[in-house]
């Protein structure tokens, strides 16, 4: 620790992001990354964008694109709020919205950059146990009212990839009428139901999404939250207190096209959903147990078979998935939806690791 370090610092335990390793001939299946590439529109737009304007600093509200958001959802601009990537959104709204008088409740087996922001904006919280299932019961989140100081959590949850139907989201929201609830929803386009139909309802509502996994610009970094505009007002309050230009030119231009870019949306989407069923089918057959996910990535674990040893062994083979080792999934193993090929060469490794 040095002596030039702030005491909140020296308290930290900072987010571990998935590897990123340098390895050629690697199937990656550890960071959630869409195998399609982006929307051709989107990188024609980002190409067009890089000239002389450069010198120019980029839309300090980024309009066009919350138009795009609002336009797709059927909102006003004033619904929408923009950030570097969600991982900011999220930061932004500890700050704003979940740093209040008491502690704010999410679940005990989530993303984990939660606890790492609630340390950060020293916002007092409480784990909630998922189930024996891996699932988030809803009656765990209601009647708290003003004890609590919100709530938050993925869905669908992450690792797990378990979702909450919207009607699920619309009792905590409507039971948590004093507090805000935060839906962190990086996944939802793989198959659950966005809660941003919701948010035209419920003042105490904010939705957050992300650009990386299903628009396939996780490069890019971009994110934002949907909700009422007393909430975004709040949010934008923190942003113009911290980065008035949270993204650039060339994000804003590639993000916008791909928000517009429905058929591309559409076509990637359902071809890693597809892929999904096929691989869990796949690994059910192996012995594995699967979790239900409608995220990209599946959590599974083997019975017979040590989740370290099984990554290890992929690993030696050139592929990489990701283990977690907390306590309650420690046998888990997380797994990225890739394309057929990347699934074929995931299955035949495990049939020949299990055997």
């Amino acid at each position: 620790m040095s002596k030039y370090w702030s005491p909140i610092v020296s308290r930290l335990t900072p987010y571990t992001p998935g590897e990123q390793p340098k390895l050629a001939k690697l199937i990656k299946l550890n960071t959630n990354e869409n195998p399609y590439g982006p929307s051709p529109h989107a990188l024609a737009a980002m190409e067009k964008e890089v000239g002389e304007t450069l010198r120019l600093y980029p839309d300090p509200e980024g309009t066009v694109l919350k138009d795009a958001i609002a336009k797709r959802h059927g909102l006003s601009r004033a619904h929408v709020f923009l950030g570097n990537g969600s991982d900011e959104v999220l930061a932004h709204a500890f700050h704003a919205l979940l740093k209040q008088d008491a502690p704010i409740l999410f679940p005990d087996i989530t993303y984990s950059f939660y606890p790492t922001y609630a340390q950060l904006y020293e916002v007092a919280y409480k784990t909630v146990p998922l189930t024996a299932s891996f699932t988030i019961d809803v009656n765990d989140y209601l009647g708290h009212d003003t004890a609590i100081g919100g709530v938050l959590f993925p869905n669908p949850n992450a690792p797990t990839g378990c979702p909450l139907s919207l009607a699920q989201i619309e009792q905590i929201v409507a039971g948590n009428a004093n507090r805000v609830v935060v839906i962190d929803e990086a996944y939802i386009d793989f198959g659950g139901e966005s809660a941003i139909a919701l948010v035209g309802r419920y003042d105490n509502l904010l939705v957050v999404h992300t650009l990386s996994k299903s628009r396939s610009l996780a490069g890019l970094r971009v994110g934002f939250a949907v909700g009422h505009p007393d909430l975004i007002t709040a949010l934008e309050r923190v942003k113009n207190s911290f980065n008035s230009y949270p993204l650039d030119r060339i994000a804003l231009a590639g993000a916008t096209a791909a928000m517009e870019d429905e058929a591309h949306f559409e076509t990637t989407r359902n071809a890693v959903i597809a892929s999904r069923g096929k691989l869990t089918t796949q690994l059910s057959e192996l012995g594995f147990n699967v979790l239900p996910s409608t995220a990209n990535f599946i959590f599974v674990r083997h019975p017979a078979h040590d989740a370290v040893t099984i990554s290890a062994a992929l690993r030696e083979r050139g592929i990489i998935v990701r283990h977690f080792s907390s306590a309650r999934i420690n046998q888990f193993l997380r797994i990225t939806v890739g394309t057929d090929d990347a699934c074929h060469a995931l299955v035949e490794a495990l049939q020949t690791i299990i055997r």
